[in-house]
């Protein structure tokens, strides 16, 4: 039986230095059914009404941070700390404090909010626009609207962004993916399901509406208005992990769903993007930077790990600023004057610093940009040599040859080759968009399994003058290289004449029509995007292009290992690379010249 819907809504005006309403109901205006938002408010706002930061997601508007990851609770500035922290969201007491409402909402289906689970989904993107405009009408809020969150709490917002829900002033996505199918699910068109399945059973379905016991893991509330049971559950959600494994092209109607023209972003963004974040949303940050139609917009480039630097003094000063002269009109440094400000911040990669070390990582220096990428960038080839070399010069190949590898390799039985620079003469900066053209092959093994297709997973490393690698903070405060790419080769094909295809980023639209055959013993030339990434190589410093059939060293959570995606009737066999005088590979890299 479903719940019967109570009047939840509590306000506290005592007990903090703010009020605290507890479980307002927002009317869905999308849909039937309801939404719940604990506000964290000045005391004088009633009288003085003020701008309002939102955050919409499922991991519990009352899940307390220090119990969602005690470890990382402890690590956070102080100054964000308190009572109603959570996990990726701004802190009301700092917030609050300086002239700011704070609504966290629980998504649909999660926390206190009853309906259907269906997270990143069109429906759940509806829902968040009804909770901005609710919260716009509010007596209490001046009526201008920002979004502020890490991660779930980011990429939720390019999406109702694009729908411009009244009173949305301004974004600030911080390490937030903006395209669903090709940042986060299916890389190069291969599923990246150990992520999905990590997050979805830690972080998701532990807070549907209606669970039991909640309260008893220490994970926020028990749902007021009753337990569901699990056959009741399960009827109200959509699990990420079955619909990302039974859909596979961006046509599909799951994917399809889930499209939107980020064109249609008008409001003022800063979109912060972290270096480190090789295998989730990076991508998405620049490229939804580059391609919002904002008249106002900025990107900024940080390291770090994926929780802290939300909170680190300098970032909140950012953070603060920026919404202050969108949200308050008190514009202190010129974020809403045009031109006053270069839109591209860059944090500049040099050393070895090590990883997961934020004091050490204060070290790397900051560049303004007026463009991105920059417009100096000079896209040079490094070659691939039949002898493993990485060379500007291209090689006179006299004759053919290959180099192969097993296909379907494992974090635990890597399968690769790698390709090396010679040591550099100069320092020399390397900023942008990375591509790999590669001439491949496929062809069977003593199983005698005839396979169909290629998975190829690029990496590139950085050697130092020492002759070690350096190792960068992932997203988990893990060593990570510098970044990575990936391309099922049945998904080779590219659209030059689509309006996002660039010189330097061929694209690849993942259609259900787009797939081409793949035969043994036939050489495919493709096109591998590499994600974007920054590094100074200093003299005497290496760069590695690595070209594996399966993850490698740096992948952490976000392994692609999942056995019907990657089978072995599709995949086994042996991989390879052909050289010669009608096959030429090479990876372009964005060398960035010095400023004049």
């Amino acid at each position: 039986m479903p719940n019967k819907i109570l009047d939840l809504h509590k306000v506290d005006t005592d007990t903090y230095p703010y009020i605290f309403e507890e479980n307002a109901t927002v009317p869905l205006k999308s849909s039937e059914g309801l939404v719940r938002v604990n506000v964290y408010r000045p005391k004088d706002s009633d009288s003085k009404p003020v701008p309002v930061l939102v955050t919409y997601g499922p991991y519990g508007k009352d899940i307390p941070y220090e119990k969602f990851h005690a470890k990382s609770f402890s690590e956070v500035n102080p100054e964000h700390k308190s009572v109603h922290s959570a996990w990726e969201t701004p802190d009301p007491q700092y917030w609050t404090k300086h002239g700011y409402a704070v609504v966290r909402a629980d998504e649909r289906g999660s926390g206190q909010s009853p309906g259907v689970l269906d997270t990143m989904s069109r429906g759940t993107s509806e829902a968040f626009f009804d909770v901005v405009e609710w919260c716009a009408e509010k007596p209490w809020s001046s009526g201008k609207i920002g979004l502020l969150g890490v991660s779930y709490y980011a990429g939720s917002q390019w999406r109702v962004a694009a729908r411009n829900p009244k009173g949305l002033a301004a974004i600030v996505p911080w390490e937030g993916m903006s395209d669903y199918y090709r940042d986060r699910c299916r890389h190069g068109g291969i599923l990246s399901n150990a992520f999905i399945r990590f997050w979805w059973n830690r972080q998701v379905i532990t807070n549907q509406y209606g669970r039991p016991r909640r309260a008893a893991s220490n994970w926020g509330i028990d749902t007021i208005e009753g337990d569901l049971s699990e056959e009741e559950r399960e009827a109200q959600r959509r699990d990420q992990n079955d619909d990302n494994l039974a859909n596979i092209f961006r046509d599909d109607a799951y994917y399809a769903s889930k499209e939107y023209d980020m064109g249609d972003i008008r409001v003022p963004l800063l979109s912060v993007a972290n270096w480190g974040g090789i295998l989730l949303h990076l991508r998405g940050n620049i490229e939804g930077f580059a391609h919002a139609g904002s008249e106002f917009k900025y990107l900024r480039c940080i390291t770090g790990r994926h929780d802290l630097p939300f909170y680190y003094t300098e970032e909140v000063e950012i953070q603060r600023s920026f919404l202050d002269a969108f949200l308050k009109g008190e514009d202190r440094l010129g974020w809403s004057i045009k031109g006053k400000l270069p839109p591209v911040d860059l944090v500049l990669r040099k050393g070895d610093v090590g990883f997961n070390d934020a004091k050490e990582e204060q070290q790397f220096s900051r560049r303004t940009e007026n463009e991105w990428p920059p417009a100096r960038t000079q896209y040079t080839r490094f070659h691939l040599t039949a002898s493993k070399e990485l060379t500007t010069e291209k090689p006179v190949e006299t004759s053919s040859a290959k180099l192969s590898y097993r296909a379907l390799g494992t974090i635990d039985n890597s399968q690769l080759i790698q390709f090396t620079t010679k040591p550099f003469e100069l320092e020399t900066e390397i900023t942008g968009h990375v591509t790999a053209h590669l001439n491949v092959s496929c062809t069977q093994d003593s199983t005698n399994i005839t396979p169909s297709d290629i998975d190829l997973f690029l990496t590139l490393r950085h050697i130092s003058p020492s002759g070690s690698e350096i190792f960068y903070t992932g997203t988990a405060g893990d060593p990570v290289p510098l970044v990575k790419g990936w391309l099922r080769v049945s998904m080779r094909k590219t659209n030059p004449n689509h309006y996002k295809h660039r010189d330097y980023l061929p694209w690849r639209e993942y259609l259900s029509t787009d797939v081409l055959p793949v035969i043994p013993g036939e050489i495919y030339p493709v096109d591998v995007e590499i994600w974007p990434t920054n590094v100074v190589v200093e003299k005497g410093g290496k760069i590695i292009l690595e070209v594996a059939s399966g993850d490698t060293q740096g992948s952490g959570l976000f392994l692609h290992n999942d056995s019907q995606d990657r089978s072995e009737s599709k995949l086994s066999g042996i991989n390879s690379i052909h050289f010669g005088e009608n096959f030429e590979n090479y990876v372009t890299l964005p060398i960035i010249p010095p400023k004049q």
